[in-house]
């Protein structure tokens, strides 16, 4: 088996291989290390598209064209000269808009939110677990659509070819809104899969607690679900949270899935802030954090690579305790239970 495994075949005799992921730079201000992310506006910047030339250029024959126009040949041109165990695929990753959950970490701070609010449903009046969007969070999906609105008409952006999103409330009503309404090739109309592992990292906060997927379906019911979906959260467990390195394997398992099994070369996926942070590290990317409502477009090389990948293990999730009653302290930087009075 040893030996199989260094010539790249599995024990079973067939040969192994595996997915390798490469940013490609130079092409949106986001990948670039002089972009602040905290002041970064994507509506107020054509995506951060940079306006640049491309080595395509010479042979693309629409002298009016525009930069996104240009980009969408080049990433063609890129394509067709690819190796056969290569590809070229341009990501679109939005965070969903304001949920309750972050509306009540501002309204109560981050350290009763996490040490004691987070762990409940809700406070009497406002339900938070499994979080559905605010009104500003609603507001920030259209601004989003109104953009793609723009990007379509104006710019002739390629819009995406396959939708995936969270199964998550937040994500699955913001990705509606996002995408509802717009001018989209039929072909390629909105009708988003429902994956597990694009999920938020799992914490013992009942906001990243799912629905069943009774209820998904019933407020979702074009949307589809990934093959074999439960009916029940079979990853979120009271007091209990998952490791940073275990999210990182299973985003790594999320996007090899996709890129198997989805020849599409523009892609959505409608997430988390932390879960397309894990996406972002899997992928290359340089660390850009996203405010809620933003988006980030990602142009990545996908290479099949003949052997077994590196070798992963996960972790036991980590206890969590929680406080009696809330703390009253509101330094962020108090995050555990020493907070507790």
């Amino acid at each position: 088996m040893a030996i199989a495994s260094a010539l790249g075949v599995s024990a079973n005799g067939h040969r192994s291989s595996h997915l390798n992921y490469t940013v490609v730079t130079g092409i949106f201000a986001q990948d670039d290390p002089a972009t602040n992310a905290s002041t970064f506006n994507f509506t107020a910047s054509n995506f951060g598209l940079i306006d640049r030339t491309y080595p395509s250029d010479a042979s693309y024959k629409n002298k009016h064209s525009t930069q996104w126009q240009r980009l969408a040949y080049y990433i063609d041109y890129l394509n067709k000269r690819a190796k056969r165990t290569e590809r070229y695929s341009l990501l679109f990753f939005g965070r969903h808009g304001e949920g309750f959950h972050n509306a009540a970490e501002t309204f109560f701070g981050t350290p009763a939110w996490n040490c004691y609010w987070s762990e409940l449903d809700g406070n009497g009046t406002v339900t938070w677990a499994d979080a559905h969007l605010t009104e500003s969070g609603i507001n920030q999906a259209k601004t989003v659509n109104a953009f793609w609105k723009h990007l379509i008409a104006d710019e002739h952006i390629t819009p995406p070819e396959s939708y995936y999103t969270s199964p998550l409330y937040r994500c699955l009503s913001t990705a509606k809104l996002t995408f509802t309404g717009l001018k989209l090739p039929r072909k390629n109309h909105f009708v988003p899969t429902i994956k597990e592992f694009f999920r938020e990292g799992i914490s013992a906060h009942t906001c990243d607690r799912r629905s069943n997927k009774t209820y998904i379906h019933a407020n979702f019911p074009l949307y589809r679900f990934e093959r074999g979906f439960p009916e029940y959260d079979p990853y979120w467990t009271a007091l209990h949270a998952e490791p940073s390195s275990d999210q990182d394997i299973r985003s790594k398992k999320v996007l090899d899935d996709v890129f198997t099994n989805d020849d599409s070369t523009y892609i959505s996926v409608t997430s988390h802030s932390g879960e397309i942070a894990s996406l972002l590290r899997v992928l290359g990317h340089r660390v850009f954090s996203l405010s809620t409502g933003a988006v980030i477009p990602v142009l990545v090389k996908v290479t099949t690579l003949q052997g077994n990948g590196p070798t992963t293990t996960t972790v036991p999730y980590t206890s969590v305790s929680t406080c009696a009653t809330a703390p009253t302290i509101r330094a962020s930087t108090c995050n555990d239970c020493s907070c507790c009075k």
